[in-house]
């Protein structure tokens, strides 16, 4: 099945979120591999030969012994074990956008020049055979110093990160003692800014990696193009409790606002986790909190091209996919199954907005 939604700038740019899933459970990893291809290639017939694909996320059941069946792409590539809920062992999102042309680089992320702006986005990052903290700070200081050959750096280009934490509930101290200390070294602190994330579970096929990251930077913004979101009547400031990333991102171009809202659960403005134990509830209390992001981006879900949903127990999707059918017929989703950095989060949310605007800075 392909969910696709198509967004607009301002001047008729284009962009396009899909979530291409399977329907029958019974097929083998190969047929299932097979119908997700043939999807993708009707889904770029739907869209025009225009439209490029600029990153995609492969989400498995069993990455040790599916990865490597994976097709070769022309864009950044994510491959991450975390099993669709409908019980298929395979799910892919892609993220089209007209006329781009990203290219792959000798360091293995891809590039996209689109004027003075040079995107720049890294997928499955990771260093195999060592802890949590020591790869989560080699990862970082690695993708420092691959900023500044492009010349940025994480403080005044990265946007968006996501870490995938193999045993979540053991692991996920030592990613946020790894990001922290880099992070002081670069300059990100509560005074600056800090990056919109999702830390997460989700395996690599290498069972000796602790964390992968995939990131997205943009070198060439202007002071103030980039802004912090942060709803904080709804939530709050996440160094309250000792981890650092930003609530949301922002980016104003001439002609478009992007906007990547961080991984979100059923939290209020305290850091505490809001109705423990009750899965209905802290997922419309997660809607709630992800509402007022996009409310103070000046968004609305009406700009969401894509919705990643993660739950830590399977027994919750029943409930789950029923509210998100009813509630989000209009925009492309998967849930996943992917255990939360805090066991009483049930479920978390992550989307990604797009809204034509007008500004003085230089178009996407």
């Amino acid at each position: 099945m392909i969910q696709k939604k198509e967004l607009t700038a301002r001047g008729g740019g284009r962009e396009v979120h899909a979530i291409i899933t399977v329907d029958d459970s019974r097929l083998s990893f190969a047929g299932q591999l097979g119908e997700i291809e043939a999807q993708t290639s009707r889904l770029y017939e739907e869209v025009g030969d225009r439209m490029r694909p600029v990153f995609k996320r492969w989400f498995l059941s069993d990455s040790a012994n599916q990865a490597s069946l994976l097709p070769d792409s022309d864009c950044a590539v994510s491959v991450v074990e975390q099993a669709p809920l409908n019980l298929t062992k395979v799910a892919l999102w892609i993220w089209l956008i007209e006329d781009a042309s990203p290219e792959r680089q000798p360091d293995g992320c891809y590039a996209m020049a689109r004027g003075n702006y040079l995107h720049l986005m890294e997928a499955g990052a990771s260093r195999p055979g060592i802890g949590p903290y020591a790869s989560t700070y080699d990862i970082f200081s690695t993708t420092e110093l691959r900023l500044r050959e492009y010349g940025g750096n994480l403080l005044d280009s990265c946007v968006r990160t996501w870490l995938f934490v193999q045993n979540v509930d053991v692991n996920y101290s030592g990613v946020v003692e790894g990001r922290n200390s880099a992070f002081e070294e670069f300059g990100l602190t509560p005074r600056t800014r800090f990056i919109a994330s999702t830390g997460i579970g989700g395996r690599h096929a290498d069972k000796s990696v602790a964390v992968q990251m995939d990131s997205y930077s943009v070198r060439g913004l202007k002071e103030g193009q980039m802004r912090q979101i942060n709803a904080p009547e709804y939530l709050n400031p996440t160094c309250e409790y000792g981890v650092a990333f930003e609530r949301a991102t922002s980016i104003d171009y001439g002609d478009r606002r992007h906007l990547f809202i961080s991984g979100t659960a059923s939290i209020d403005n305290r850091g505490r986790v809001v109705w423990e134990g009750d899965i209905r509830h802290q997922t419309e209390r997660m809607w709630t909190n992800v509402e007022a992001l996009l409310r103070e981006a000046e968004c609305g879900w009406e700009n969401v091209g894509q919705i990643l949903v993660y739950l830590r127990d399977p027994a919750d999707y029943g409930v789950v996919s029923e509210m998100f059918a009813e509630r989000f017929p209009d925009i492309p989703y998967v849930i996943l199954l992917a255990p939360v950095c805090r066991p009483g989060w049930l479920v978390e949310m992550e989307c990604m907005a797009m809204k034509a605007i007008e500004s003085s800075y230089e178009d996407f």
